[in-house]
């Protein structure tokens, strides 16, 4: 390893408006290092990663790479460099080739010599070991596919420095261990990666040094052989951490929900869900597990009302639900609580307030024209130190709050209604470690109130310490149903995949 850092990050700090996302933050970041970014949401996680990408110039502090003095105005300046960002959200062309895509926007590429540059992208994709079909379309892409090919595209483009923002997050398992390799490669060969990840098991994996952020500032770096996943979660929230999902039993026998040969389809009028049936008790957690895209969004929206149903029943308290929508729900007081994958898009308003959105929730059972707020206030008050809300006030624009924080907001809503039935697509991904865990005390504390809940997860670890059984599906269909007692991760895993064990 270097002596000198590749990156030296001295006294960073970014403010907007009076909060104070980053204040004097310190980090050195080595060549041949895998060095990880911890902090709970709000930390200023992605406010740092902006300032080293070239997307945010910083208030205060000094960037040296190698050792000099640099100012990066923009992303192409920190390209140039050798600064290279893997978002959760890839930034990809989805109607061009692989090839394409890692030529979009290249200067001098207009008279290329085609069998050269597809030489030098041959031999990245050799020398990191990346499996990339440069002649295949995006849009025909797996999730793991088209992570491969945002990092052979920073690589091509001359990348030294590669950060990583919360890359497993759709994963299964074997794409995960093809994504480590990858990146054991990339440090063989001397480059840094900077990786994000709420998940503490991955990052134990991984990583060679650890840094703690905490409320905009830098708490410690650790090296990851003298440290755990106890310490560093107690370092990031600053106090002790009770890391165990606690395993409450379902005791009801009588049926809440009853979904009998589903068909769904998506927006392309395709079968999204293709006769899938299964049944869920009063207070258990059916969990349901699947690679990205495997028809879990669209089984969600059919429950809650908003997806077309081709045919099949969803039969919730003696009644069909088919056909109805969600105003219909709460008319007719279907006592259901949904937690989309879309969290602004579809659960939140983001030019709105938390007092607000909370409304939107009451809002078509409210009687006459004028509302109260002041009731919703004192819980959004509540919700805030419950949930331990990261915003100015809950006045505030929750559009301008971290993703995290955002997704807290939801849950609280959600859950503060006490429904029968409660419908989550991936309710932790984005959240820090802590947060999850008060996330999963409180599904707890619903389940043995008698709440029936459909729990979409992506951490296979939590969706056999949680749920009471795990049904698997795989390109639209049922691989099968599952106890938690039986599952494990190659069993979930191969299932996945549509595999005979």
């Amino acid at each position: 390893m270097n002596k000198k850092p590749l990156i030296a990050l001295k006294g960073i700090s970014k403010t907007f408006g009076k909060v104070a996302a980053n204040k004097n933050i310190h980090l050195d970041i080595y060549g041949g290092e895998i060095h990880a970014l911890l902090g709970e949401n709000g930390a200023g996680k992605s406010t740092l990663i902006s300032v080293i990408s070239g997307v945010y110039m910083p208030d205060g502090g000094t960037i040296e790479w190698n050792g000099e003095k640099v100012n990066f105005t923009s992303p192409k300046e920190a390209m140039k460099y050798g600064v290279g960002t893997i978002y959760q959200h890839f930034k990809l062309v989805e109607a061009m080739t692989a090839r394409e895509n890692i030529l979009l926007g290249q200067k001098g590429k207009i008279f290329r010599n085609d069998n050269k540059v597809d030489k030098d992208i041959k031999t990245i994709i050799e020398t990191y070991a990346l499996d990339v079909d440069l002649d295949k379309y995006v849009m025909d892409m797996s999730v793991g596919e088209r992570q491969n090919l945002e990092i052979l595209k920073v690589l091509y483009r001359g990348a030294k420095l590669l950060i990583l923002d919360e890359p497993t997050t759709v994963f299964t398992p074997k794409e995960t261990e093809k994504l480590f390799k990858i990146m054991r490669k990339m440090k063989e060969q001397g480059c840094a990666l900077i990786f994000i990840s709420h998940k503490m098991d991955e990052v134990m994996e991984i990583c060679d040094k650890i840094t703690i952020l905490r409320k905009g500032e830098t708490v410690k770096t650790l090296d990851k052989t003298g440290t755990n996943p106890k310490e560093l979660t107690e370092a990031m929230v600053g106090r002790a951490v009770d890391l165990s999902i606690e395993k409450v039993e379902c005791t009801r026998e009588e049926k809440l929900l009853n979904v009998d040969n589903l068909v769904v389809l998506n927006e392309e009028k395709a079968e999204a869900v293709k006769s899938i049936s299964f049944e869920i008790r009063a207070g258990e957690v059916f969990g349901i597990a699947g690679i990205a895209g495997s028809g879990q969004k669209e089984l969600c929206e059919a429950i809650a009302g908003i997806a077309s149903v081709k045919s099949g029943s969803i039969v919730f308290e003696g009644e069909n639900l088919v056909g109805k929508n969600p105003r219909e729900f709460v008319k007719r007081g279907i006592s259901m609580s949904f937690i989309p994958e879309d969290r602004l898009g579809m659960g939140l308003v983001g030019s709105m307030d938390m007092v607000d959105n909370m409304l939107l929730k009451t809002y078509y059972s409210e009687k006459g024209f004028l509302i109260n707020r002041k009731p919703v206030a004192e819980k959004a008050k509540a919700l805030k130190g419950t949930l331990d809300i990261k915003t100015p006030s809950i006045h505030y624009p929750i559009k301008y709050l971290s993703g995290g924080n955002i997704q807290k907001i939801l849950l609280g809503r959600e859950l503060s209604s006490n429904p029968k039935l409660l419908i989550m697509a991936y309710p932790v991904r984005g959240l820090d470690i802590n947060t999850c865990f008060i996330i999963y005390n409180l599904i707890n504390e619903a389940k043995s109130k008698g709440t029936a809940v459909l729990f979409i997860g992506e951490d296979l670890d939590v969706l056999m310490q949680l749920c009471d059984r795990i049904m698997v599906m795989c390109d639209g269909s049922s691989s099968g149903i599952i106890s938690s007692e039986d599952a494990t991760r190659e069993k979930l895993g191969l299932m996945m995949v549509g595999a005979d064990e």
